[in-house]
């Protein structure tokens, strides 16, 4: 486990590219198989492009979170506001560098910056309901499957390429505080 003091920002368009290739690698292709989050057998094509990942920058509804080490650009992660709750999406670690506690620390400053800057007290986010290895470690978090069900975007390869027929958004829901 690397002890590099881990720091975050906010995104700016210039992280645009760096931001499209980390999420890339980290679910897409043979490169995302260095880690354990790969969504390769169940996807193909693109998880992202940068006109998605730009949007979600430009967003006065939220923020793109830039996790750096050792002047690296390590992970990612989109906050945004809804109300009494915010959405926690466009989660991305360096394939290379999960497995090693990583991911808990983003998690953590991800929700205290939401509580801070929105005063929120939940924490939302939508997973891939086939994906039980990676539920279990939101889980594992103190997030709580609700069985609320939305209907993966098929026909739109901007979100990948189906390799199955079965997929859909399962909403997970965390209190914070």
């Amino acid at each position: 486990m690397d002890t590099a003091p881990l720091t975050h920002r906010d995104a700016t368009p210039a992280d645009t590219d760096t931001l499209v290739a980390l999420i890339e690698s980290a679910y897409r292709g043979d490169s995302s198989r260095a880690g354990w989050t790969t969504e390769a057998d169940i996807l193909h094509g693109q998880r992202t492009d940068p006109k998605g990942v730009l949007a979600v920058i430009e967003s006065t509804a939220g923020r793109l979170l830039v996790f750096e080490r050792d002047g690296g650009t390590v992970a990612c992660c989109q906050l945004e506001h809804r109300g009494e709750v915010a959405y926690f999406g466009m989660f991305a670690v360096r394939p290379t560098a999960q497995g090693g506690g990583l991911g808990k620390q983003i998690m953590a400053a991800a929700e205290r910056v939401a509580q801070e800057t929105w005063g929120v007290s939940e924490m939302q986010m939508t997973v891939i309901s086939v994906r039980e290895e990676l539920i279990a470690w939101y889980e594992r978090r103190g997030y709580r499957r609700t069985g609320k069900m939305t209907p993966f975007p098929y026909g739109d390869d901007r979100f990948g390429i189906p390799q199955r027929d079965d997929l859909e958004f399962e909403l997970l829901v965390k209190t914070l505080g």
